[in-house]
């Protein structure tokens, strides 16, 4: 169990009584990430954005590092919590990175455990890893563990200098990777230092099969300018969009269009 019981903070938004959609940020990230893509979607739906462990306004909320899957299960489970704690209503669940992994965890293995009328509808995968061999595994611990590290004893200013020099923030631009720097500094590294290794992709399970036998429609957006995550989109087999200029983070590259493709697959699926 997590160290610090207290609740996710989350926070609701929108149109009361509309189709719902639940928002899961990346690791460094905060339910405010989310914002641009709110201000647009919560004239059609209820928006519910949700700050993870050791994130935002959760950072007193840690997941152990416990052995393999368990802070994916204890974080999904803690979601679960304040989904069942603001929503009475089905839901989307929309996931970016760490979040997109975090939600296909939760939509493959504890969906079982939402009760009453917060039923998932289905799921929208925002660059999200759905898992490694056992064969890469081991370099993928050692690379989180050394990061974990210098989040840890570092100053996190300096640490986030190197972070967004690598390969996958490689399509912004000196501003905008400056800008994150800037807004990310605020996390405390040993918080980022402690989700980071409880779910650590060399702990998360392959998810592709579990995902395709769930009965959820799902779907992956992928940037053009992602070509890692455009790959693994192609060879998970989902359904999947390629938006244009936009690289890892498309709702913040490219909000707009982000969202208008969010509300038509709801709306496609709904009406």
């Amino acid at each position: 169990m997590p160290t610090c019981c207290n609740p996710l903070s989350a926070r609701v938004s929108g149109a009361k009584g509309r189709p719902a959609i639940v928002f899961l940020h990346g690791l460094l990230g905060s339910s405010k990430d989310w914002q641009g893509v709110v201000d647009i979607l919560e004239q059609d739906f209820t928006c519910l954005t949700i700050d993870l462990p050791g994130h935002g306004n959760s950072k007193n909320v840690r997941v152990e590092d416990m052995g393999e899957a368990n802070g994916f299960e204890e974080t999904g489970r803690l979601v679960i919590q304040a989904i069942q704690s603001h929503l009475n209503q089905p839901f989307w669940l929309v996931g970016y990175s760490l979040g997109a992994r975090i939600g296909m965890y939760l939509c493959a293995f504890l969906r079982q455990e939402l009760t009453g009328n917060a039923s998932m509808l289905g799921l929208i995968i925002e660059s999200g890893h759905t898992g490694l061999p056992e064969s890469e595994r081991g370099a993928r611990f050692e690379n989180d563990e050394r990061w974990a590290v210098r989040f840890e004893h570092e100053p996190m200013f300096d640490v986030l200098q190197d972070w967004y020099q690598q390969a996958v923030f490689s399509s912004l631009n000196h501003e905008q990777k400056q800008s994150l720097v800037t807004i990310r500094s605020d996390n405390l590294g040993i918080e980022v230092a402690s989700m980071l290794r409880a779910t650590s992709l060399a702990k998360q399970p392959l998810l592709i099969e579990p995902l395709k036998t769930s009965g959820l429609p799902l779907y992956y957006f992928c940037g053009e300018n992602d070509p890692k995550f455009g790959a693994l989109a192609m060879h998970s087999g989902f359904d999947f969009l390629t938006i244009p200029n936009a690289g890892h983070n498309i709702h913040a590259e490219q909000a707009t269009l982000f969202s208008q493709h969010v509300k038509r697959l709801i709306n496609t699926l709904t009406n």
